[in-house]
């Protein structure tokens, strides 16, 4: 596996991070709480250290699946991140949109990164995760109703607390990052990144390269979009996200199939899966530090931890650069 430091700091994660949304069952149409844990613990036993997470993930849940998958595994040897700023069970800021929680319960979910509330979270995520500090601690998106001082100032408590070492931002933009920098340093930037959405290279990949902070990768497999195992008349569980998601119109998926059929001609003659290759691309290329990856069971996992494993050369680079320029 390759690690990769974040900016100038002491922290490296793995090239393939374990995002665990998915194992929390929330958007995602359920999921097995066993499978979820095995499959944490296979890819920590394939070199996959680093584990990003999110209170609002099953409203706890996937929180709680990471502590229990990793209890008993010294607190040194792996790295937690997790989020803040989107609450299930306040009403303060600004509600983001309704949804239903595991049990099918309407729950309305609100951004709000308030002193107090990033206080509360931080403690309630130690509680679930079963450790005494988190390794990154990012805001998952802009609560325009808290002052960006006001939001950070309580990370950088918890800083000096011990509770966190680090502060990271997501979906954030580079003006921002950089009313956050002013109060506390600044690691990295989690945003959308794939082979068919790369709005962030506009702006936010030539920024965080001249700032050196790392962007975090995530939905780097276009929530299973570019494995090329959906087709045009795929039928998702009840409950899944994607069931309306734009990218998952039949046209969509069949354009991205085609690109696909493309890159498997490479991916076959260096005997690797679709999904190892887009992987591999997302994090050799300029300003991505490392890409999320998520698994629902062993095999997952074991595949996603392959893509660190290998690289591609520049003429391979090249060629798939190519290919993912004439289809999108």
């Amino acid at each position: 596996m390759e690690y990769k430091k974040l900016g100038n700091s002491a922290l490296s994660l793995s090239v393939v991070t374990f995002g665990s949304w998915a194992i929390g069952g929330w958007m995602w149409g359920s999921a097995d709480r066993k499978e979820a844990v095995k499959a944490i613990q296979t890819a920590y036993n394939l070199g996959v250290t680093s584990i990003d997470t999110a209170p609002v993930y099953g409203q706890g849940a996937s929180e709680e699946i990471v502590g229990e998958a990793m209890k008993g595994v010294s607190r040194d040897k792996w790295q937690l991140l997790t989020k803040f700023g989107m609450r299930w069970d306040a009403t303060q800021g600004t509600r983001s949109y309704q949804s239903v929680d595991n049990s099918g319960n309407p729950i309305d979910i609100y951004k709000y990164a308030g002193k107090e509330s990033v206080i509360k979270e931080c403690e309630d995520s130690l509680r679930r995760l079963k450790t005494d500090y988190i390794d990154l601690y990012q805001i998952h998106w802009h609560d325009v109703t808290t002052p960006i001082s006001e939001t950070f100032e309580a990370v950088e408590k918890l800083i000096q607390q011990g509770k966190v070492r680090y502060a990271g931002v997501c979906n954030y933009r580079k003006e921002n990052m950089l009313e956050a920098q002013a109060v506390v340093p600044l690691l990295s930037n989690q945003v959308p990144y794939s082979m068919v959405n790369r709005k962030i290279e506009d702006e936010t990949i030539p920024f965080c390269i001249e700032q050196n902070k790392s962007i975090l990768a995530y939905s780097p497999m276009e929530r299973g979009l570019l494995t090329g195992k959906i087709t045009e008349n795929f039928v998702f569980a009840e409950g899944d996200h994607r069931t309306n998601h734009p990218s998952f119109t039949p046209e969509k998926i069949k354009q991205t199939n085609a690109m696909l059929a493309k890159l498997n001609v490479l991916a076959n003659d260096k005997g690797i899966t679709l999904a190892q290759l887009v992987l591999r691309w997302t994090v050799q290329r300029p300003g991505i530090t490392i890409a999320l990856a998520g698994a629902r069971n062993a095999e997952q996992a074991t595949q996603n931890a392959k893509a660190g494993e290998f690289s591609f050369s520049e003429d391979e680079m090249a060629f798939i650069n190519q290919v993912v320029d004439a289809g999108i």
